[in-house]
């Protein structure tokens, strides 16, 4: 963990976009972590948001671009349950993805948000503002710890 506190507001940036992909990893420890060596909230809350954001962009890049390719080969999808997945996506709508920030269903939701061809500016806002809103809520976890 000290290489990651090392090089602050770098490590964040990457460990919150490698937590929106389909990679195992967590940022929120590490974003405590910085505030607690009392970097500026500001540029911690910014930096990690931007990051899970990028990383969510990614997702959806694959599902506009790649989506059935990766759902049949690397997920193993049935097109069945492909066509599920998008009929619960359609079903909840494009709100779903101010939860595109909660583990194992939040890529889902931002590939599935691409295969559908979302409205990109409509997609970001809406992933963009339930991550903040994620990070905002870690870090008052943090101030009153």
């Amino acid at each position: 963990m000290e290489v990651f506190t090392e090089y602050g507001y770098l490590s964040l940036f990457l460990s919150s976009f490698l937590a929106a992909t389909f990679l195992p990893f967590s940022s929120e420890v590490l974003l405590g972590i910085l505030l607690k060596q009392g970097l500026s909230p500001y540029a911690v809350l910014f930096t990690a948001t931007s990051g899970n954001v990028l990383g969510a962009v990614v997702n959806y890049g694959l599902g506009a671009f790649g989506g059935h390719l990766i759902l049949h080969k690397v997920w193993r999808m049935q097109a069945l349950e492909i066509q599920k997945a998008t009929q619960r996506f359609q079903t909840f709508g494009v709100f779903s993805l101010l939860f595109s920030w909660v583990p194992v269903i939040g890529d889902p939701l931002t590939v599935a948000a691409g295969v559908l061809k979302i409205n990109f500016l409509l997609f970001i806002f809406l992933a963009g503002l339930g991550k903040f809103l994620r990070y905002a809520a870690v870090y008052l976890a943090v101030l009153w710890v």
